[in-house]
C-alpha cells in the first residue's frame, strides 16, 4: 500500500491544543492520506536540563490524539541510533517503506528557523515540507530553495505552547484551556513540571 504521509515530529512535553490543531490543519489539507506523528526521544537541539521521561510523553500523546482519522504516533525515533536527526528517520522510513510519499510537517515558526536545522539541505533533497501557515505571514526571510520545496496549508495558530503550559503548570495557573482534559490527568498524576 502507498500514500502520501506527513511526518510531523517533536518532543509534546506536553502535548497541547495548538498540536491537536495543527494535525488536524496538516489532515484536511488533502496533501496527505495519513499523518504520523513522531516522538523525539531527547532532540539535539533543545538544552533544557529535565525531559519528562519518554513514555510518559507517548502516553499523554496516545490520550490526546485518539480517536483522530488517519493519525497514528510513531515511536521509530526512539529505535534509531541517538541523537535523533529528521533526516536520519526520513531515510530510514524511505529504505523500509519506500512506496510512500513522504512530507516533513511543521508550523510557520519552525520554517522561519528551518536554514538553522542540522541536515536541512539533506531533508529537502528528501521530501517536500509541508507548513501550516499563520495568517498574513510573509516568507521574505525565507531562501527559495526552501520555498520551492514547500506546500502550505490553511491554519489558524492557538496562542499556546509547551513552555508556557511548564510555567503555568509551575506557578499553579490551571491549564484545562489548552490540554485536553486526559492530558490534564496525567500531568497531574505524575506531578509533572511542579
Amino acid at each position: 500500500m502507498s500514500g502520501r504521509i506527513g511526518l510531523f515530529g517533536g518532543t509534546f512535553d506536553p502535548v497541547h491544543n495548538g498540536h491537536i490543531s495543527i494535525a488536524q490543519s496538516f489532515l484536511q489539507s488533502d496533501l496527505i492520506d495519513e499523518l504520523w506523528v513522531l516522538l523525539t526521544p531527547y532532540p539535539p537541539h533543545k538544552t533544557r536540563e529535565y525531559q519528562t521521561p519518554y513514555e510518559i510523553r507517548l502516553e499523554m500523546l496516545e490520550k490526546a490524539f485518539s480517536g483522530i482519522s488517519n493519525l497514528s504516533i510513531k515511536t521509530i525515533e526512539n529505535e534509531l541510533p541517538k541523537p535523533s536527526y529528521s533526516v536520519q528517520t526520513i531515510r530510514y522510513l524511505k529504505k523500509h517503506l519506500p512506496d510512500n510519499t513522504y512530507f516533513y510537517c511543521m508550523g510557520e515558526d519552525s520554517l522561519a528557523k528551518f536554514h538553522t536545522w542540522k541536515y536541512y539541505e539533506e531533508i529537502l533533497d528528501e521530501c517536500e515540507l509541508l507548513v501550516a501557515q499563520r495568517p498574513g505571514e510573509t516568507h521574505e526571510n525565507v531562501e527559495d530553495k526552501i520555498l520551492q520545496r514547500t506546500h502550505f496549508v490553511d491554519h489558524t495558530p492557538l496562542d499556546v505552547s509547551s513552555s508556557g503550559i511548564r510555567e503555568k503548570v509551575a506557578t499553579g495557573i490551571s491549564i484545562t484551556d489548552r490540554v485536553p482534559e486526559e492530558v490534564v490527568k496525567v500531568i497531574e498524576k505524575e506531578q509533572l513540571y511542579s
